[in-house]
């Protein structure tokens, strides 16, 4: 039972990640240009299609609103939904939902949606594709297990001392 619910709140958070997204990019990617290679935010910026500050102001409030309620979601759903008390439940089932969504990530949003719809594509960048390469695709997935297993101990330690 607990599997199934750590799956479910896995997919819920990567369900708010795309919903991010997808809200980012309602009018177009370039809302979302603070997340691509520092090439293409040179190249949108050149022609005038937004400024540094713009995409500084993006950037922050998309570490500010985002990864704060991520963090909130996983301990919701681990520490008051499933009842986890201690170091290693609290670490296990946060490194899964949170792993869940580095998933979602990595194949639906990046792979997919990025690499093969038109929805991520800035005119007049289209020579700078792929928008994620080869090399971002390797650090993303070193740095998305490697960052989630570190999030949870760190989250789980927290928690473990406040519970």
């Amino acid at each position: 039972m607990l599997a199934i619910k750590l799956i479910l709140e896995g997919l819920g958070l990567g369900f708010l990640l795309y919903l991010i997204c997808a809200i980012g990019i309602r009018n177009g990617a370039i809302g979302m240009v603070h997340l691509y290679d520092k090439k293409v935010r040179e190249r949108v910026v050149q022609l005038g299609m937004t400024t540094h500050e713009a995409i500084r102001k993006r950037s922050a409030l998309f570490k500010g609103l985002c990864v704060p309620g991520y963090l909130v979601y996983v301990i919701v759903c681990v520490y008051a939904i499933n009842g986890a008390r201690g170091f290693l439940p609290g670490f296990w089932q946060m490194f899964v939902i949170l792993s869940i969504m580095n998933l979602i990530d990595r194949f639906l949003i990046d792979d997919y949606w990025v690499g093969h719809t038109d929805a991520w594509i800035i005119p007049g960048t289209e020579d700078l594709r792929p928008y994620i390469t080869r090399k971002d695709t390797q650090q993303k997935w070193i740095m998305g297990t490697m960052g989630m297993a570190v999030v949870s101990a760190a989250l789980a330690g927290i928690m473990a001392v406040i519970l």
